[in-house]
């Protein structure tokens, strides 16, 4: 099977945020489970769409909806360690893009994981997938847009 690779620019993170790791996000093997890192990954990204005025779910019932996640683990990380998770945007299209983190471990410089949310604009009351607001698209002008 061929191996997961993700490496983004520099330049496209535009956020970063600091998140510890609880005890109770080990898992047996002693380290961060999966499934702890998808839930940090989840709390970045919410974070990073605040500070940046996005609103979950607009009046209207549009909102993002996720359609994919990719993770690759570089480094373990244990109870307690401090990590910084950078956020950036990329690869727009008409009714989405991609979200990206990079996950790092500032104590000791390493490389923790990285990882690619894919998303798309849904409208809840109609259960459809809808176009990008503009005013989305305003906010990250150096996205790279696909059209």
């Amino acid at each position: 099977m061929a191996r997961l690779k993700l490496d983004f620019p520099d330049e496209l993170f535009i956020f970063s945020t600091q998140l510890t790791v609880r005890v109770t996000d080990i898992n047996g093997a002693n380290h961060l489970g999966n499934d702890s890192m998808v839930s940090m990954i989840s709390e970045a990204r919410a974070r990073f769409l605040f500070e940046y005025g996005v609103q979950e779910t607009g009046q209207d019932g549009t909102g993002i909806i996720i359609t994919d996640l990719a993770t690759t683990y570089r480094a373990e990380a244990h109870a307690r360690d401090q990590l910084v998770f950078e956020v950036g945007v990329m690869d727009f299209n008409q009714y989405g893009g991609d979200i990206i983190f990079r996950i790092t471990r500032p104590g000791d410089g390493k490389l923790v994981a990285m990882a690619k949310y894919g998303f798309v604009f849904f409208n809840y009351k109609t259960s459809q997938v809808t176009p990008m607001p503009p005013e989305f698209l305003a906010k990250f002008p150096k996205a790279n847009r696909l059209d």
